[in-house]
């Protein structure tokens, strides 16, 4: 199973997101055309309610340990509640190039 599949797997199971975007960002940093070692995971869950970015990213990354431990390099979080994504109009931030 491919690592995007696994994530998107796993925090579908843990959040019952109402949309979850996992993105391979691999091809922008020194990683092959066919990397999946750098994602981008914008999560919009009533889960998040209540809860600071912190406890947010910590869940997450307690939910992706496994991969964090092993072959998953960096991963981009971007946590909301539905209120907060629809404040911003449906749309988490562009991710910069790698400056390396």
């Amino acid at each position: 199973m491919l690592m995007q599949q696994t994530i998107e797997n796993k925090l579908n199971q843990a959040f019952s997101p109402s949309h979850l975007q996992v993105i391979n960002e691999s091809h922008m940093h020194r990683s092959s055309a066919d990397g999946h070692s750098h994602f981008k995971a914008i999560i919009v869950s009533d889960h998040f309610e209540g809860k600071r970015l912190l406890a947010r990213h910590r869940e997450v990354n307690a939910v992706l340990a496994d991969e964090l431990a092993t072959s998953l390099h960096a991963l981009a979080l971007h946590t909301y509640t539905s209120e907060e994504w629809l404040k911003l109009a449906q749309q988490a931030p562009r991710s910069p190039s790698c400056t390396g």
